[in-house]
């Protein structure tokens, strides 16, 4: 969620400082601060909002120095203002902090009792406060900060910076990501590489439990127990973190419309050029000995999974249970002999995602993760993780990343097809095919980008919104109502369209319009019969389907957004185009902040 940057090099800290966090923004913040050391002397800068007012705010009172840290604050504890923004000082330290303290009341109660003070709500100025109390009882920084961290429960990612140390960097991390950045006589640290990237392409990222002491020359990792670790520096390209809008007037509309080439992406990783057969990384799994499989997510990701349920039990036969990350880990739901655990997560850091799976591990026979960010906590932590390919995804509204995400767990239901003989091998093949094709198809759809935008003109002034949907189509309406009301900000519910009898119903008026996903498959009749109870109360339809289900609906219907056939099997990755488009042009006629919207963060590593 919350964004940190360190720098230790030759140059003014302060420009490399706020243009890295310029490459955070897309993780959520409403508030930002950094600070440095310049001739031993620790100061700070901080505003609220925007980046922009920190940037007009050191133009007026600039600060100097060459080390320095820098952080963009989701608001957890106290509301975003200056006050509560990091970095937190106390007398000789500063703290940039991801996560959360849970134990920080008992620790501001010692501090208290202690005849120390506080001047904000947040969780972090108590870990600023504790290691400044140690510095004061004569320990180094390094020392302070090796009391601090045992006592600190919850999950954080922390970075030091001390008055005096000119030359010193201290990080670590416990539940949320960090990463260290390698220069020539400068060193780097960062939440992630997209922050890093036009700083340096050799990235070390730090583990569970790891403590790292940097300096301009040297980085010192020590693991959990206090021994020196070597961590792999990787390389990373930089054009995985490119982080323009490519023309477009916002990041999420660029992603958008990357969708057929990045689903090409992966469909060719899986499928090869030309062959039929799926390949996984590794050694793959054995879905022969597979007896259920459990999928694990949140948000969007969590609707990801809903639609794998089905592929996974029409196609390859297994009993699949889908569980909210938040709410599986603490039902301590028994694992059985024969399970696979599944858990898909566009940043591999969801906090709520990464605990479920640590539920799982030693429980189940196979831990398997769908993510976008190979190198993340919960790729790192799994038996085997399936790339998504999506790219970098900047807006918080997650898109291609949630067809990427289709694409990799339906090629992972046809391999499951395949091993277990549960599919014929001409419709296998068939489907095979078709998948290959999709692509074009998804391209196609995009040409609905106009219509969208003239419906999206009269769906932003309602005040509720309803998505109905059927089979592979409920998800679908799910994630199209999360999208809608995430960045547009307009209540809107999904419901299967079989349970509108069944209390939805009692919501029906003119004033509501109803977004019904319904292609021309076998139970596209049942969708008919649900839309004309709709109708008949006055309800305004507007049906997303093919041509051949948009001529059946009649009349009756409000509007229509027609898209190409294609199997029905495939309908969820191409619908998920028309429900983006939607959601994005309503946003823009609301005048929202499309890439950030209020309240939201792009990787949520706090429960």
């Amino acid at each position: 969620m919350c964004g940190i940057i360190g720098y230790l090099g030759s140059h003014e800290a302060s420009p490399f400082l706020v243009e890295a966090l310029k490459r955070l923004e897309y993780r959520g913040y409403d508030s930002a601060g950094i600070a440095t050391v310049n001739d031993g002397a620790l100061d700070r800068r901080r505003a609220v909002g925007k980046l922009v007012n920190l940037a007009d705010l050191l133009v007026h009172t600039p600060l100097r120095g060459r080390s320095g840290i820098g952080h963009t604050r989701w608001a957890t504890h106290g509301g975003p203002t200056e006050t509560n923004a990091h970095p937190h000082q106390a007398s000789r330290v500063a703290v940039v902090h991801n996560g959360i303290v849970e134990n920080f009341r008992e620790l501001r109660a010692e501090l208290a009792a202690a005849g120390i003070g506080f001047e904000t709500e947040t969780d972090t100025e108590t870990v600023a406060l504790l290691t400044n109390h140690y510095l004061a009882q004569g320990d180094s920084p390094r020392a302070a900060v090796e009391r601090v961290l045992p006592r600190l429960e919850g999950a954080f990612a922390l970075l030091f910076l001390f008055a005096g140390e000119d030359d010193l960097l201290i990080a670590a991390r416990k539940g949320s990501p960090l990463a260290i950045g390698h220069g020539d006589g400068e060193n780097f640290v960062g939440s992630d590489a997209i922050a890093l990237a036009p700083l340096t392409d050799r990235i070390t990222y730090l583990e569970e439990g790891d403590m790292a002491v940097v300096t301009r020359q040297s980085i010192e990792i020590r693991d959990r127990e206090g021994q020196l670790a070597n961590r792999e520096m990787k390389q990373v390209t930089l054009d995985t973190a490119r982080v323009d809008k490519g023309g477009h007037k916002h990041f999420m509309a660029k992603e958008i419309m990357e969708q057929p080439q990045v689903v090409g992406n992966a469909i060719k990783h899986y499928l090869g050029e030309a062959g039929t057969n799926i390949s996984l990384p590794g050694e793959g799994v054995d879905f022969t000995r597979v007896e259920r499989m459990i999928l694990v997510a949140c948000g969007t990701a969590y609707y990801a999974c809903l639609t794998a349920k089905y592929w996974l039990e029409t196609l390859a036969r297994i009993p699949v249970e889908v569980d909210i990350a938040s709410e599986f880990r603490y039902r301590e739901p028994p694992v059985t002999p024969g399970t696979v655990a599944l858990f898909v997560s566009q940043s591999g850091e969801t906090a709520d995602t990464l605990a479920a799976l640590r539920y799982c591990q030693g429980k189940a026979d196979m831990i398997l993760s769908v993510v976008n960010v190979a190198e993340s906590s919960i790729a790192r932590e799994s038996d085997l993780a399936l790339p998504i390919l999506a790219g970098t995804e900047i807006g918080v509204a997650s898109t291609k990343a949630f067809s990427c995400q289709l694409t990799v767990l339906l090629l992972l239901a046809l391999k499951a097809a395949q091993d277990r003989a549960t599919l014929a091998e001409p419709e296998r093949e068939r489907l095979t095919a078709a998948l290959r094709g999709l692509p074009a198809v998804l391209n196609r759809a995009l040409d609905s980008d106009g219509i969208a935008a003239t419906l999206s003109q009269q769906l932003a002034e309602a005040r509720d919104i309803l998505f109905l949907g059927r089979g592979l189509m409920y998800p679908l309406a799910l994630e199209g109502a999360l999208k809608l009301k995430e960045i547009s900000y307009i209540h809107a519910e999904a419901y299967a369209s079989g349970e509108l009898k069944h209390g939805p119903i009692a919501l029906i008026d003119k004033r509501v319009p109803v977004v019904v996903m319904a292609p021309r498959d076998a139970l596209f009749d049942k969708s008919i019969s649900n839309m004309e109870e709709v109708m008949a109360r006055g309800g305004k339809i507007l049906l997303i389907s093919d041509r051949e289900g948009l001529h059946a609906a009649g009349d009756g219907v409000w509007k229509g957004i027609e898209l190409p056939y294609v199997d029905p099997v495939l309908t969820p990755i191409l619908y998920a185009l028309p429900a983006q488009l939607l959601a994005y042009h309503t946003a823009i006629a609301k005048g929202t902040d499309v890439d950030q919207p209020r309240n939201l963060a792009k990787s949520v590593t706090v429960e």
